[in-house]
């Protein structure tokens, strides 16, 4: 049932398609500058034609994408700063934490030695008495 539903609907959109009598890709011809009329037509029937606030108009456009394409520069460049900017904080810190974990480690090394001269003392006081 599914099957012929999706066949059906298939035909019926193919039919909306090619129900004109000309199909939709017919070529265009863009040779004569501000029309543009099917390649194979006789007629020079103007379909579009560009008028001078639509040129100014991308004219805005033109700029408001240079515009954009300078902002982009700007935060690319920003960005590679912080890059930058990250890249030394990172350093620092691993620089830090390796001399961290280094002071932490001489610190439990002394506090040993400080443990074995107490075991030291009171061996030795026990021997005394």
């Amino acid at each position: 049932m599914k099957k012929i539903i999706a066949l059906l609907c298939i035909l019926m959109f193919a039919g909306v398609a090619y129900a004109d009598g000309d199909t939709a890709f017919t070529p265009l011809d863009f040779s004569n500058g501000n029309t543009i009329t099917p390649a194979n037509s006789s007629s020079e029937v103007p379909v579009t034609t560009i008028s001078e606030t639509e040129a100014v108009g991308n004219g805005n456009i033109q700029n408001a994408i240079l515009q954009l394409d300078n902002a982009q520069v700007d935060i690319r460049t920003e960005l590679q700063n912080y890059r930058a900017k990250y890249s030394d904080v990172d350093a620092q810190y691993k620089l830090i934490k390796a001399e961290r974990a280094s002071l932490h480690k001489q610190v439990k090394s002394i506090e040993k030695r400080i443990k074995n001269i107490e075991k030291a003392k009171e061996k030795i006081r026990k021997n005394m008495l």
